[in-house]
């Protein structure tokens, strides 16, 4: 999707942090344990919940988690398991710690603010920083990010970009279980730039407004989640052409800011959680 058909729309599956701002405070925020049950993704990313969910281990030498109390670090056992994978791999080529930022809340569904998706407990926001010592409580707790995005908003920021940032994006979207990662355009491109032709994986890394510090992880729906709703798969191809070009153009006259919307109705499933849990 390009830039200017996100100006004209901030609806559906792709409603990622920039249209967070528009939904309403909601009720979830107000189940603070995940709901007892088989692990289940019901739903969409951007409109959904989720069942028998667990909680990211704080302590683990393979990640660091940000910002634990706004407990913001529950998700599907299948997310839980690609963080480990991924923060061994990166240990295993020396790469630095992965910092891990919000995934779901307890039963999922909608933030206050912060994000749209991130409702099924398949989402989960990766800093592109890779701190060679662990960080202390305080600085997990009140962590700064580093905009890697020239403030011309087309390049990466040399003196910032790292080998390494790279490999940590290409092991994340090589994980079978892992079907879109959203950075930031600029990102996008210099990945374009340096992957050589090793270029299988760059189809999952999906350019996204924002995303100019971390990289928004998704996850395919597990084969047990019956009620869960995948997008369709990227494009084929390496996404390295016209479409990404497109970001960088100016906008088209006569597009501005999008409609405001109303959330959808939730799902059945979702929706019967609350009148039980909170309702």
């Amino acid at each position: 999707m390009s830039f200017n058909v996100f100006k004209n729309t901030c609806a559906g599956l792709l409603s990622l942090a920039l249209c967070a701002p528009a939904l309403a405070v909601t009720p979830w925020q107000k189940i603070t344990q995940p709901i007892p049950g088989s692990p289940q993704a019901i739903g969409g990313f951007a409109n959904g919940c989720q069942i028998g969910a667990y909680p990211l281990p704080l302590n683990s030498p393979d990640y660091q988690v940000m910002r634990p109390d706004q407990r913001r670090y529950f998700g599907q056992p299948d997310l839980l398991a690609f963080i480990k994978r991924l923060g061994i791999q990166a240990n295993a080529k020396g790469l630095g710690t992965v910092l891990i930022g919000d995934m779901a809340m307890p039963a999922g569904g909608r933030f206050s603010s912060g994000h749209a998706s991130h409702q099924s407990g398949l989402d989960v926001d990766i800093w592109l920083q890779l701190p060679r010592q662990r960080w202390s409580e305080q600085m997990l707790l009140k962590p700064q990010p580093i905009d890697l995005v020239d403030a011309n908003g087309k390049t990466v920021n040399q003196r910032l970009w790292q080998p390494r940032i790279e490999t940590l994006i290409k092991l994340a979207a090589q994980d079978s279980d892992v079907t879109r990662i959203f950075v930031n355009p600029a990102i996008k491109q210099q990945l374009c730039a340096d992957a050589g032709s090793d270029r299988e994986w760059l189809h999952k890394v999906r350019p996204w407004f924002g995303h100019r510090a971390h990289m928004h992880v998704r996850l395919s729906c597990p084969a047990g989640s019956l009620e869960c709703l995948d997008q369709a798969p990227p494009p084929p191809g390496d996404g390295c052409g016209a479409e990404l070009q497109s970001w960088f153009l100016p906008p088209k006259p006569g597009s501005g800011t999008p409609v405001k919307k109303e959330p959808p109705p939730l799902p059945p499933l979702c929706q019967a959680l609350l009148d039980k849990h909170v309702l």
